[in-house]
């Protein structure tokens, strides 16, 4: 029983973590703009929350793709360095985690495109406070009802 009560709570956990995820993401392509070389990284959040959840994609409803390209982590040549990976990331062994398309080449082989990033980063914002506000309004719920309200 309680476990009902609490599955609406474990799915908006971990959609809130996937947000949370997207978004450091997000902050480090902005914040690499200017390197050379750099490679924009994006996740596939319905995959990631399909794979998370193990729910079905009928489940989840319609979910906007972020558009990714590419998913392994492997470098494409031997004199480059293997991207760091992070214990606390829940995306570190995930084929979720991708590159970015390229919109607008540059000189400096860099496919960062800030008017993109920024636009995903307050979309990303968005939706995770509304993410937050179902937690909490799903916490409250279960509070009132556990006394009696």
């Amino acid at each position: 029983m309680f476990a009902n009560l609490t599955s609406g709570l474990d799915f908006h956990a971990k959609a809130l973590v996937l947000r949370a995820e997207r978004q450091r993401l997000i902050a480090s392509n902005i914040a690499n703009a200017d390197t050379p070389g750099f490679v924009a990284r994006d996740i596939n959040f319905k995959d990631a929350l399909i794979e998370s959840t193990g729910a079905s994609t009928s489940e989840l409803g319609r979910v906007i793709k972020p558009q990714v390209s590419g998913t392994s982590g492997a470098t494409t040549n031997p004199r480059h360095f293997a991207l760091p990976v992070g214990s606390d990331s829940q995306l570190t062994r995930s084929a979720n985690l991708g590159y970015a398309i390229q919109s607008q080449p540059s000189v400096d082989s860099n496919s960062v495109d800030l008017d993109r990033e920024r636009a995903n980063f307050v979309d990303n914002s968005v939706r995770y406070e509304s993410t937050l506000r179902f937690i909490n309004g799903q916490s409250k719920s279960i509070l009132s009802a556990i006394q009696g309200q």
